[in-house]
């Protein structure tokens, strides 16, 4: 197996299929982990990761050496999952809960609040994440990640849902509300605990 990126993409270009395949052991998690993230489907994130090795192997002559690997894989899968979400903007199905401390820190940067990560072994913590991303739209999830995962701005976020500036605003609006909603009651309890920590330890 080529010990770089490198290595293995001038292989691949060479039709070596072993070296293909290592770069797809070495990055299939990590693409399935952003496809989950962006369809919350398992089911639909398989799909995403077969669709993004696929159109990885058929443009490697595209790559340019110099640049990382795992960026240009990341953006085919990012935009992989778009299209599967722009195919498929009916189904919505629940979200597992697979991604919680990925989600808890976004979520704790965009609401300004402490991270649940600290409460992450609490079955109800879990419960209560997992509800509040299956409340979500595929396009408020997809808006979402790709704002607050991926850094993409408004503008960018919205020629890539095929969205105008203000719905996709309001679909970032409407999840951001929703997750505060659901992870607020477990941020109101784990201060009231921690105040009430505080005053036992001073008397």
């Amino acid at each position: 197996m080529p010990h770089t990126d490198a290595a293995a993409v001038a292989l691949a270009r060479d039709g070596d299929s072993e070296a293909f395949r290592a770069l797809v052991e070495r990055h299939s998690r990590a693409v399935f982990r952003l496809a989950h993230r962006m369809t919350g489907n398992a089911s639909d994130a398989e799909d995403v990761v077969q669709e993004t090795f696929l159109k990885a192997y058929r443009q490697l002559s595209r790559f340019e050496s110099r640049a990382n690997f795992s960026t240009w894989l990341h953006r085919i899968a990012v935009n992989c999952s778009i299209d599967l979400i722009r195919a498929r903007p009916h189904r919505e199905s629940g979200h597992d809960a697979t991604d919680l401390e990925q989600f808890g820190a976004a979520d704790a940067a965009v609401a300004g609040r402490p991270s649940p990560e600290r409460l992450m072994l609490s079955a109800e913590v879990q419960e209560r994440i997992a509800d509040a991303m299956s409340a979500l739209s595929r396009m408020e999830r997809a808006a979402f990640v790709l704002r607050h995962f991926e850094g993409q701005s408004i503008d960018e976020i919205s020629r890539a849902l095929g969205l105008k500036t203000n719905a996709t605003k309001h679909s970032i609006f409407r999840a951001v509300k929703k997750m505060r909603q659901a992870l607020e009651p477990l941020v109101a309890e784990t201060d009231t605990s921690t105040e009430s920590l505080a005053a036992d330890g001073a008397r």
